[in-house]
């Protein structure tokens, strides 16, 4: 881990535990490196990455560990957070013949989602033994070649690299030629033929010897090649080529057909053994598809497409064969320059959605990888989000991006979050490539429902059918699903208010519980609560005034003359009477009729008329006052005894209406009217009691009149 090496074993099928060591160690906060050596079987353990990365057994559900990568050379178990192989693992397949190799991906956890870059060095194994392109060689030697004389034999193949790598050749045990090793700048090692004594044709026309090239391995592999050396008449003179070395540099987007360059070599014989011709090498076959030579001129033309991905540069080995047979050799090395013919590659490697919106801010909500196959400015990126968005980029390891918020999220006001990635390179003229995120945002319950109103009022009439509809109060909630979802119910109020009405907690519908009473109450208050099924739940209030209103169902009640009460079998008894004296005036008061009626409004006021009287013109009655006045002066003719009935109404629609009997006896004084009474309660009662009774009226009368 940090500051040194964890060195592990490496499990699965292992045949060479020696060759199966791993190493890792933590390189940075987010960085673990494992080595491990090709070719290990599917299943064989690479390191326990979930340990080296701070997480135990029982956090892995919970933690989703996986891995991102284009090509899955690994996969981590889910039970134990080990790494193991899953593919073959070839790193000449890889890497080719660059020195080192590796394969880096990132390891991705959620709850919180984090990315850490892992890199697995793979090691040389020594699985390529060396191999020439051609079985065979054939050289043509003029007898009078002199000793020392060289000739390249060009170089093997081995696909491995550093110590398991092409390290030398070995010739065949005879009497006229040895091989020596070269080594060219690049560090590639070809074989050279030395000539160690003279040749003579007519004693050995030709040699047939074994050219053996050998790795450094342990144990060591080779290949072999055969060479077919043929000795010659004189030519004296081989080509020379005015330059050992050739280089020459190439657009990768230069067309085929192009002119790489041209190799020149002079002859100082003359005749047919001055006649040069050219021709490539040994090369590879890959090599021989990108370019071809003109034997006359020694053109080298392009013909087939340059991929600077690819490859980035090929060496040519070009001789010069004269008319005899002489060869000289030169190399020629093709530079691939780099156009910026990539886009960038933006990658979505996880995303975290939805979100929620109190998550504060710095969480991270995505990870992106972008990446450019062109090199230098070319493949150097910048990357940025566009889009109005509480997001930011955050540079990781590698070519990783976290996004994460930048400030708080609110639900309420953007359910989900549109931005695009876009990444740029810095090449001339730039290419960018895009990707769209799309983030949702999940709800919390942080509204409360808030009311239409803080306040209701609710009119209804009195005698109302228990169950009818009062008012529907209605809040809303800016929050979603359950956190938005409002029950009510009552939470108070006046006195007995949670007798008179019900709350439907769905609808917020308010019913009567029982029929209104005007006469008894005549408005009341109700608190309303609505509620929100967040956790923990939300709520607020209003305050809905119930006012009752007046129906006309009292009617008037008359207070004086008192009714007439009847009881069957019981004694007369003498009814109230008024005397006026027949020396009244028009207007005199006779007596006042005095009701009271229980509702409001029009429903309670009242007017009087008089609706029978044996003297219809004698007597009035005052519309609102209910005084009962003569109309005229009193005379001699008007009978003594007079019945007056009068109608009280009240101004309700339609209006109801009680009666009030008054009865008048017409004399100058009481003793006067006494015949008269007597008629009506004979022995009913004494004078004095009549007096009495007479003495209370007038009083009332006068009473009555001090009033007004």
């Amino acid at each position: 881990m940090a500051g040194g090496q964890r060195r592990r074993r490496a499990g699965g099928r292992v045949l060479l535990p020696a060759l199966l060591l791993g190493l890792c160690w933590r390189a940075a906060a987010e960085r673990l490196r494992y080595t491990i050596p090709e070719e290990l079987g599917r299943g064989s353990l690479v390191g326990p990455l979930a340990r080296d990365l701070g997480l135990s057994p029982a956090d892995l559900p919970a933690r989703k560990l996986r891995l991102s990568t284009d090509k899955q050379y690994f996969t981590v178990n889910g039970e134990n957070g080990n790494l193991y192989v899953s593919e073959r693992v070839d790193r000449e397949e890889m890497c080719g013949e660059a020195a080192s190799c590796s394969v880096s991906f990132e390891a991705l956890v959620q709850n919180p989602l984090n990315v850490f870059l892992v890199e697995v060095a793979i090691q040389d194994v020594n699985d390529n033994a060396p191999h020439f392109l051609r079985d065979s060689f054939l050289l043509e030697i003029n007898e009078f070649t002199s000793p020392g004389a060289r000739f390249a034999l060009g170089k093997a193949q081995d696909a491995d690299v550093g110590s398991n790598s092409l390290q030398g050749y070995e010739l065949e045990a005879n009497g006229y030629f040895a091989v020596e090793v070269k080594e060219s700048p690049d560090g590639s090692k070809f074989a050279e033929l030395v000539l160690r004594r003279a040749l003579d044709r007519e004693r050995e026309p030709s040699l047939r010897l074994v050219l053996t090239a050998l790795d450094g391995g342990d144990p060591p592999r080779s290949g072999t090649a055969q060479l077919c050396i043929n000795v010659t008449d004189a030519n004296d003179n081989a080509p020379v080529f005015t330059q050992d070395r050739y280089r020459a540099s190439l657009r990768e987007d230069a067309s085929p057909g192009s002119t790489v360059l041209n190799v020149s070599a002079s002859d100082a014989d003359a005749g047919t053994y001055a006649r040069i011709t050219y021709g490539f090498g040994e090369t590879p076959a890959e090599v021989l598809q990108k370019f071809v030579l003109d034997a006359e001129s020694g053109t080298i033309t392009l013909q087939e497409a340059l991929d600077f991905e690819d490859t980035r540069g090929y060496t040519l080995l070009v001789e010069a064969r004269d008319g005899g047979g002489l060869v000289a050799h030169c190399e020629v090395d093709v530079e691939v320059l780099d156009v910026n013919d990539n886009a960038p590659e933006v990658t979505l490697t996880s995303v975290s959605t939805p979100v929620r919106e109190d998550a504060p801010a710095g969480t991270v909500v995505a990870l992106v990888k972008v990446q450019d196959r062109d090199s230098g400015e070319n493949g150097e990126l910048s990357c940025e989000l566009s889009g109005d968005a509480p997001l930011s980029l955050v540079k990781s390891s590698g070519g990783s991006y976290k996004v994460v918020t930048s400030s708080a999220l609110d639900r309420e006001q953007a359910a989900e979050h549109r931005v695009t990635v876009v990444a740029r390179d810095r090449g001339r003229p730039s290419l960018s490539s895009s990707t769209a995120l799309v983030l949702e945002v999940s709800d919390v319950n942080d509204n409360a429902p808030v009311f239409e109103e803080a306040a209701y009022s609710a009119y209804v009439a009195e005698n109302n059918a228990a169950g009818a509809p009062v008012l529907r109060v209605l809040a809303r909630d800016a929050d979603a699903g359950v956190n938005g979802r409002v029950s009510y119910w009552l939470a108070g109020g006046s006195a007995d208010a949670a007798a008179y009405v019900s709350v439907e907690a769905r609808s917020g519908a308010l019913y009567a519980q029982r029929s209104f009473d005007y006469e008894q109450c005549r408005e009341f208050a109700v608190v309303v609560r609505a509620q929100d099924g967040g956790e923990p739940a939300r709520s607020s209030t209003a305050t809905v005034r119930v006012f009752v209103l007046d129906r006309n169902d009292n009617a008037p009640r008359v207070l004086w003359p008192a009714p007439e009460e009847r009881v069957p079998g019981a004694v007369p008894v003498l009814e109230p009477f008024e005397v006026v004296p027949r020396s009244a005036e028009a207007g005199y008061l006779v007596a006042k009729v005095v009701a009271v009626d229980a509702d409001a409004g029009r429903n309670a006021w009242l007017s009087y008329e008089l609706v029978q009287a044996a003297e219809p013109a004698l007597f009035r009655v005052g519309l609102h006052s209910g005084e009962v006045r003569t109309a005229r002066a009193v005379s001699e003719r008007d009978a003594a005894k007079q019945r007056l009935v009068a109608v009280v109404k009240d101004h309700g629609q339609p209006a109801l209406s009680a009666t009030a009997t008054l009865h008048v006896v017409l004399a100058e004084s009481l003793q006067e009217a006494l015949p008269e009474l007597s008629e009506r309660a004979a022995g009913a009662e004494s004078a004095a009691e009549l007096q009495i009774r007479k003495s209370r009226i007038i009083q009332i009368n006068l009473d009555d009149g001090a009033e007004k």
